[in-house]
């Protein structure tokens, strides 16, 4: 799964590495600790390029009670099928951006967490689906699933599932609302690359949702795992 991420990239390299057209974020703000619910960011496609906010945790547009229903991740094998994500899936896919995202290797009967990253250090597009949601209280909220796939070599020691990661020449057709080739958007669906990945060990002070700070991705040991 992906429980935690990293975005701490400034606005204007994420346009540049995503080729946004419209930045609709007013108050956009790193962050090295995202958490579920929190406001994310999302690249969408309507014919141009926006990156808008949206909020973490998938709610279908037919729910009425958000509380125990907002889904953070979405199975790969199974999200072109399962009710609650096949019409976002055919429509309104979308990129989470970050930097990195987090694990949690098993030892014993600890915990250990894991920063991943890719080795160019460069912002990546998760892969995502979105939906606009009317709350109870009329207002109208993104919400976003990220799409997980089996783990890469890389990733298998420490966790059986990896968020997808869209590769730079897949994007276009990933965000495409109009490709209607269902056999070719679920063959992006894969692990990436582990030979343009890294990931090391950092601090256990990242199991604190509330701390997010600069330290939370620096590494215990100049040993990557």
């Amino acid at each position: 799964m992906c429980g935690r991420f990293d975005r701490h990239s400034e606005p204007v390299a994420i346009a540049k590495a995503f080729m946004i057209d419209h930045f609709d974020v007013a108050d956009y703000k790193q962050s090295f600790n995202v958490s579920p619910s929190q406001n994310i960011v999302i690249v969408k496609d309507d014919g141009r390029r926006h990156l808008v906010q949206c909020r973490w945790g998938f709610i279908p547009p037919w729910l009425k009670d958000s509380s125990p229903n907002a889904m953070i991740n979405a199975r790969a094998e199974t999200v072109a099928e399962k009710s609650a994500f096949r019409d976002a899936f055919r429509r309104s896919r979308c990129l989470v951006i970050a930097d990195g995202f987090y694990e949690w290797k098993r030892d014993g009967k600890a915990r250990r967490p894991v920063y991943v990253r890719l080795k160019s250090c460069e912002p990546f597009g998760m892969a995502g689906i979105y939906s606009l949601w009317h709350s109870p209280d009329g207002e109208d909220i993104c919400t976003c699933a990220i799409i997980t796939t089996d783990a890469n070599e890389l990733l298998r020691p420490v966790h059986d599932r990896m968020p997808v990661i869209i590769p730079k020449e897949l994007e276009d057709i990933w965000l495409n609302p109009r490709m209607a080739d269902n056999e070719l958007v679920m063959s992006i669906l894969t692990p990436f690359s582990a030979d343009l990945m890294e990931c090391y060990e950092v601090s256990g002070v990242i199991n604190r949702a509330d701390f997010d700070k600069p330290e939370a991705i620096e590494p215990l040991s100049v040993d990557n795992i």
